[in-house]
């Protein structure tokens, strides 16, 4: 391989990790955007979270990767070409963290987003570290510095990655998104006037941008459901960031003999 570099193969392992996951991330938002079918009655928005999940999982695969191959390299060294290795990873530090800005404003709100922000993130380390090895080797001649630095931002990449990859595999589970206090939720659809109760509360993710309700809310005047359903959906809106709230009001007579009072019920 050319300059005998494993942070350079390390780079190209990610370059191509970079490839798959921008354009999944792309594939994921060209699908948000299809009109919902008779099949698909929501669209095909969680393709999204399907997106964020397979960058994680693409970014942790090849990170253990090397690390396994920086392993393999302190036991039979090699002798990298130092100025090969700072000349090509050099370039690729401009280019990944110049495309790893144009995902940095939407990353916190968007996990698709975030996941692609964390494939150039990690290969612009990856070519920083590439860069210190580099520099290393041609002034002290220590051809170990190559497989340390590739193991040393193999960690800082796995610690950056598991987060998303737990966010991602929650979402895709139907957990309550980060972010969305359930109990709070909870707590103002119980204070509405009417309300004596509620039950059935579900709050899921519908891709990684929108979120999901549904509820059964128990109360005497039945009356009162169609003036507080556009206050409700409002506030579930602006208050909690949920744009999708499905309420079903019910009499206490009703809701005694609901199947799905309990709580363990879905």
């Amino acid at each position: 391989m050319l300059g005998h570099s494993l942070a350079l193969l390390a780079d190209a392992g990610h370059n191509l990790g970079d490839v798959l996951g921008l354009a999944a991330a792309w594939m994921a938002t060209w699908l948000g955007g299809k009109a919902p079918s008779a099949r698909y009655t929501y669209g095909l928005r969680r393709s999204s979270i399907l997106a964020a999940l397979s960058n994680a999982v693409l970014l942790l695969l090849v990170t253990g990767g090397i690390a396994w191959e920086a392993v393999q390299r302190f036991m039979q060294p090699a002798h990298p070409a130092a100025h090969i290795i700072m000349v090509v990873a050099a370039v690729g530090i401009f280019v990944n963290g110049f495309t790893a800005l144009l995902f940095m404003s939407g990353r916190k709100h968007d996990l698709n987003l975030r996941g692609a922000f964390m494939h150039m993130l990690s290969d612009a380390l990856v070519q920083a570290g590439t860069v210190v090895a580099g520099a290393v080797i041609l002034l002290t001649g220590w051809s170990w510095m190559d497989p340390l630095v590739s193991l040393v931002i193999s960690v800082v990449i796995v610690a950056g990655t598991w987060s998303l990859l737990r966010d991602a595999v929650n979402l895709s589970l139907d957990a309550v998104p980060t972010g969305i206090d359930d109990e709070a939720v909870a707590r103002y659809l119980g204070d509405l006037p009417g309300i004596a109760a509620i039950h059935d509360l579900h709050i899921w993710a519908l891709s990684t941008t929108e979120v999901a309700l549904t509820v059964h809310l128990v109360g005497d005047e039945m009356a009162n459901g169609e003036a507080l359903l556009p206050r409700i959906a409002e506030e579930m809106k602006v208050r909690f960031g949920i744009g999708h709230a499905t309420m079903q009001f019910e009499t206490l007579a009703m809701a005694e003999t609901c199947f799905l009072r309990p709580d363990h019920v879905v």
